[in-house]
This record gives C-alpha cells, structure tokens and sequence, in this order.
C-alpha cells in the first residue's frame, strides 16, 4: 500500500533526528476499550426467542385447504393435517 503523505513526513522528522508526532498520541487512542465476552444462555435464547413468532402457521396448522379437482369429484384436503 502506499504510504500516506502525513506518515511519510513523521518518517522524514525521525530520520532527522527530530520528535516523533505519535509519540504525542494518547496511549488510549490505539486501544480497544469495548469489552467482549461470550453470550450467556439467557441471553442466546432472548436472541432467538422471536424466530418463530407464530408457531401455529409454522407448524402449517393455520387453517389453510388445498382444493383438487378430479374428472368426477371435488375432492378438500386440509394442508399440515
């Protein structure tokens, strides 16, 4: 990648023998302060908990028919029965 013309001037002062602008950096400005920990069980199924809002159509028992017609009948079948 190429270098940035800022970083390339930081080089220049350091070979020169002058201060380094990044040593003048907070030393909190390179440092991730977000905390990271592993989901607890509670909190796995809270995430999962609306998935399946409703489970009666899941389950396909929502009321739904399924209408054939053969060459002498009418034939009524109720789906996910």
């Amino acid at each position: 990648m190429a270098k940035s013309k800022a970083k390339r001037m930081r080089e220049k002062l350091t070979r020169e023998g002058r201060r380094n602008p990044e040593l003048g950096r907070s030393p909190f400005a390179t440092a991730d302060l977000r905390t990271r920990r592993t989901k607890t069980k509670q909190e796995l199924l809270n995430q999962s908990k609306h998935k399946r809002k409703n489970l009666i159509s899941y389950y396909g028992d929502d009321g739904s028919f399924l209408l054939t017609r053969s060459s002498s009948a009418c034939h009524i079948y109720e789906v996910g029965a």
